[in-house]
């Protein structure tokens, strides 16, 4: 009764605005389309490139939720998102001192960055 509710409204368009919980890089981002991510380290992929986020932990709308149990199918979600560009961090300044030994040490951090769209996150037509 609730999946048939669910597919009507996936058939006829009406859900609204989609959002997804992906993990990423470690980490859980809670997404929808046009979102930028700001990921510390870089990816394999280029700038440019469109990949697609397979591990999709749940799906939502308005109305429903998808729960994976712990992901969803990679049939029934499709979550893409474009690489914008590769940076670095600001220099992070990390000073430690010893007076006893009169140490000083000054160390700059910087991380690199990646800066991604998200562009689609998709249903699939029927749920089963």
């Amino acid at each position: 009764m609730l999946v048939q509710k669910v597919n009507e409204q996936i058939a006829n368009g009406q859900y609204g605005r989609l959002f997804a919980v992906v993990h990423f890089a470690s980490r859980q981002w809670k997404v929808t389309n046009e979102d930028l991510i700001l990921i510390e380290g870089h990816i394999e992929a280029e700038c440019g490139d469109r990949i697609r986020m397979e591990k999709v932990l749940l799906v939502g709308a308005e109305d429903f939720t998808l729960l994976g149990r712990p992901l969803l199918r990679k049939d029934l979600v499709r979550v893409e998102a474009t690489v914008l560009e590769k940076t670095e961090s600001w220099p992070k300044i990390n000073m430690t001192s010893h007076k006893k030994q009169r140490l000083r040490r000054k160390r700059i951090m910087i991380q690199p960055q990646t800066v991604l769209r998200i562009n689609t996150i998709e249903i699939a037509p029927i749920l089963s």
